[in-house]
């Protein structure tokens, strides 16, 4: 018999009234369907465990979200929110869930999972972003300055991007050319861009 952890009790207490009835919905739904689940805090969220991470949810100020662990291979769309955290978006109200019919039917496809030791599938790897490309008045300052020009070769394409977005995202002309002629300077000591928050 799974195991109901009073922290959980606590969170669901503390959350938004709004959410509240949202994770007390789903906490059933996954006792319901799998009774040896045990519940415990992971991230600060409630989280369930059976064979390993099972699913968890969380509330924020204006919505909830619910999640399996391995997501992708339990909700056939659950990419879809692609910009917030669970398998169904962000949730406002019970109503935002799959039915209740369909969520334990989730919740069985994930426990089964676990019990099988199925690994999640990874990620397709990410094509690298192509090294940026320095702005005409930089090459024109670096053309002049042989330490920095020597320090911009040698940066990594993540330290040349910090210092390119900075330079373009000024606003007026008298700051962007303050900045580009700072990041000379700085160049020419051998400094990255944020060089002040390295140890």
């Amino acid at each position: 018999m799974g195991r109901r952890d009073p922290l959980v009790d606590a969170y669901i207490a503390k959350a938004e009234p709004f959410a509240r009835p949202i994770l007390r919905h789903v906490r059933v739904l996954v006792h319901k369907a799998c009774p040896e689940a045990e519940e415990t805090l992971k991230w600060r969220m409630p989280t369930f465990m059976h064979h390993g991470i099972l699913c968890s949810m969380a509330a924020f100020k204006g919505h909830a979200s619910f999640g399996f662990w391995k997501g992708r291979q339990v909700v056939p769309d659950a990419d879809r929110h692609g910009d917030s955290m669970g398998s169904f978006g962000r949730l406002t109200e019970v109503a935002d869930l799959p039915s209740a019919r369909t969520l334990t039917g989730y919740i069985r496809k994930a426990a089964r999972l676990n019990e099988e030791g199925a690994k999640s599938p990874r990620r397709p790897a990410r094509k690298p972003r192509p090294a940026p490309r320095p702005p005409a008045d930089l090459r024109r300052a670096l053309d002049g300055a042989g330490k920095a020009r020597a320090t911009w070769g040698e940066l990594s394409p993540s330290h040349r991007r910090e210092y390119v977005e900075w330079i373009t995202e000024a606003k007026q002309a008298s700051t962007r050319a303050r900045r580009v002629s700072t990041t000379v300077e700085w160049l020419a000591e051998g400094k990255s861009r944020n060089w002040k928050y390295e140890r």
